[in-house]
This record gives C-alpha cells, structure tokens and sequence, in this order.
C-alpha cells in the first residue's frame, strides 16, 4: 500500500512539473517579496477566499513542491495555487486538465487565442479574478495592452479581427450552453477553424464556465500584480518561444 501511495504521488508530481516548467516560466517575472500561504500580513489583509488557506506543513509533498517552484520562477504565487489547495485531490485534478488543454501543439489556437477566450466567457460569467488574471496574461501573450483593455470595455466593439470575433462567438455559445448547430461550425469554418479547433474552444469555454462559477462560489480574489502585468516594456517576447512539447 506504502509503494502504491509512492507511485501515486510520483506521477501527480511529474504531471504537476509540466504546469510549471511549461506555462508559468513563459510569463514576466516580478520580483516581489511575497511568502506562500498564510502570513500574519495576510491575516490582517482582506481574505482571499471565503474558505481557509492551509498551512504549508499540512499539504502534500508534491503541491507544496510545485507551489514552491510556481513562486520562485513568477515571483509571487497566484491565489488560485493557495485556494485550491484546500482540496488537494482537486487541485490535481484541475491543473492536470489545463495542462492538457492549454499546452497542447495540435490545432491552430495560439497561446493569446486561449487566454481571448478565458477572458470573454468570465467577463460574460461575471468573473472578477479570471477577467483580471486572463486579461492580464492576454497583455502579455498578444502584446497589446490597448486590445486587452478594448476586449474587456466591449469586445464586440473592439479592433480584435473577424477570425477572432468569431471564435469568441462559439466560445460563447459553448459557455451558456447554447444549442450548437452546424450553422456554429459553419461560422468557424470561414475563418480557417477546423472542427478540431472548435473542440479546443469548447473544452476551454466549458472548463473556464465550471471555474468562473467555483471562483466565485469560494470569493476568490485576484493578486496585486495581476493588474500591472503586460502593461511595460519589459515584458519578455513570448511570442517566439518554442511550443510545449505535447501531453
């Protein structure tokens, strides 16, 4: 039984290695001074979540090891790391499907294409932390603040192009569960999307509606530094690394 539990958390580590070392080494650092889980300042400050953050001592190995490494390459530790691991098991669960759908190589939705998605769908679920998160990292990926600014007054009315305008419009339909028809596809098929990218699209729509609704459940709330992000000129040129090696 002893072996088997090893087993176990050997390949959640290996699975939780490739959220960090493929995602979060792509986006800018900020160095702060900031400590994981609970602080005394975090105490006095406003709450992150209206459920307890654990204890560093009390987590599992693995979680505490990835959250470790999240913070020593972003220079802070996201909320969602510090909330979600109040359930370990979810936790898991959860980074282990956005690996799979935010680093995979196949299909033609860029890494900007993603996070456009994430950030409409939660501005229409009425999202705090996604809109501030993925507005955040769509700065950084698109490298045009201004866009990211103009997507979350009004996307309709903003200078994104045809081709995504009409993938935010699936992403839509997929997110309030609208019936999908050929006419969708057909949609999506002008502007160059084949139905393997209208799959991708739906399973991060579908995903991001289940977590827009669980942040907002647990009153997440989104870091400081979220808000400044993407907004320098010393952010680091995504745009021409290599792709994550496929999972």
């Amino acid at each position: 039984m002893f072996m088997l539990c090893r087993i176990g958390a050997s390949r959640s580590l290996s699975l939780l290695h490739l959220v960090s070392n493929r995602f979060w080494k792509k986006l800018p650092m900020v160095t702060l001074n900031l400590h994981l889980y609970e602080t005394h300042l975090d105490e006095q400050s406003k709450p992150i979540s209206r459920y307890p953050i654990p204890c560093k001592k009390d987590l599992p190995f693995d979680i505490v090891e990835l959250m470790e490494e999240i913070e020593k390459k972003r220079g802070f530790l996201p909320n969602i790391f510090k909330v979600l691991s109040y359930r370990p098991l979810e936790f898991r669960a959860f980074f282990g499907y956005y690996n799979v759908i935010f680093n995979k190589e196949t299909g033609q939705l860029s890494k900007a294409d993603k996070e456009l998605i994430v950030l409409v769908t939660s501005l229409a679920n009425r999202c705090p932390y996604s809109v501030v998160v993925h507005s955040a990292q769509y700065r950084v990926y698109s490298k045009n603040p201004v866009l990211s600014d103009q997507v979350c007054v009004n996307w309709r009315k903003s200078d994104l192009p045809a081709r995504e305008k009409a993938m935010l419009e699936f992403a839509l339909a997929i997110s309030r569960a609208d019936d999908i028809t050929d006419a969708h596809f057909k949609k999506l098929e002008v502007h160059g999307f084949s139905r393997e990218d209208a799959w991708d699209i739906a399973t991060i729509s579908a995903f991001y509606a289940m977590f827009n609704c669980l942040a907002n459940f647990v009153s997440l709330v989104p870091n400081n530094e979220f808000y400044l992000m993407g907004r320098t000129n010393n952010v680091k040129d995504i745009r021409s690394e290599s792709a994550a090696p496929k999972v």
